[in-house]
C-alpha cells in the first residue's frame, strides 16, 4: 500500500503574471521531491465597488483557494506582489478571513514560506516578503527563508533574497525572470517540500 504525497499548498495572488511565474516554478521545485505534490491556488481579486463579484472559477490560471486547502496541506508556500512594501489587498482580505483555522490551529507546526515580485529593483521586495510572514507567525507556522548556500543569492543582480524568492517584473511587468531568479524559485519549493517530509516523518 502507498502513501498518499503530501500536499504542499502554493497559495499566490498575481496582477500580471509574475507572481504566478515564480508560483509555478515553486511548484516545480515541490513536485521534484518524492512524496509530495503542489497544489497551485489563488485568491480573487478585490473591487472598491460594493457589488463588484469575481467569478465562481477564473478565467485561467489555478482555481480560488478554500479553506479546506490550508487544512489538507503539510506545507504552504505564499506568493504576492508588492503593494507599497506590503502584500496586496486581495491576499491579505483572504488571511483576514482565516480566524477559525487560527482558533483551532490547523496551520500551527507546518512549515511555510513566501516570495514575490515588483515592478521596480528597490520596489518593497524584502519588506512584503517580511510582512507576509507576520500571518504566518501567528497561525503557528514554521517560517523558512532561503540559505546563503544558494550560490545564486550572492550572484543575482535582480530578484532573490534570504527571505524568500523574488523577481523585478519591471514596470511594463514584462522583465523576463533570471536564471538566478528561477533557480532560487525552485530550490525553495523544494526545500519546503523537503521540509515538510522531514516533519512528517518521511
Amino acid at each position: 500500500m502507498t502513501t498518499p504525497d503530501l500536499i504542499i499548498l502554493v497559495l499566490y495572488y498575481s496582477r500580471h503574471g509574475a507572481t504566478r511565474k515564480l508560483a509555478e516554478l515553486i511548484a516545480q521545485g515541490i513536485d521534484a521531491v518524492p512524496g509530495c505534490e503542489a497544489r497551485l491556488r489563488t485568491v480573487p481579486a478585490v473591487s472598491t465597488v460594493a457589488e463588484a463579484t469575481a467569478p465562481d472559477v477564473p478565467p485561467d490560471g489555478a482555481p480560488y483557494v478554500e479553506l479546506d486547502d490550508l487544512r489538507e496541506c503539510a506545507a504552504l508556500a505564499l506568493g504576492s506582489p508588492t503593494r507599497f512594501g506590503n502584500m496586496a489587498s486581495a491576499m491579505k482580505y483572504f488571511w483576514d478571513g482565516t480566524s477559525a483555522e487560527w482558533l483551532s490551529g490547523s496551520l500551527a507546526g507546518k512549515p511555510a514560506c513566501v516570495f514575490t515580485s515588483t515592478g521596480s529593483l528597490h520596489g518593497g521586495q524584502e519588506s512584503t516578503l517580511l510582512t507576509m510572514m507576520i500571518p504566518l507567525l501567528h497561525h503557528g507556522m514554521l517560517v523558512m527563508g532561503l540559505p546563503y548556500t544558494q550560490a545564486e543569492l550572492m550572484t543575482t543582480a535582480s530578484g532573490g533574497t534570504p527571505y524568500g524568492a523574488s523577481h523585478w517584473s519591471g514596470l511594463d511587468g514584462n522583465k523576463p525572470l533570471t536564471e538566478d531568479e528561477k533557480r532560487l524559485a525552485t530550490a525553495q519549493g523544494r526545500r519546503l517540500a523537503e521540509t515538510a517530509r522531514k516533519l512528517q516523518g518521511a
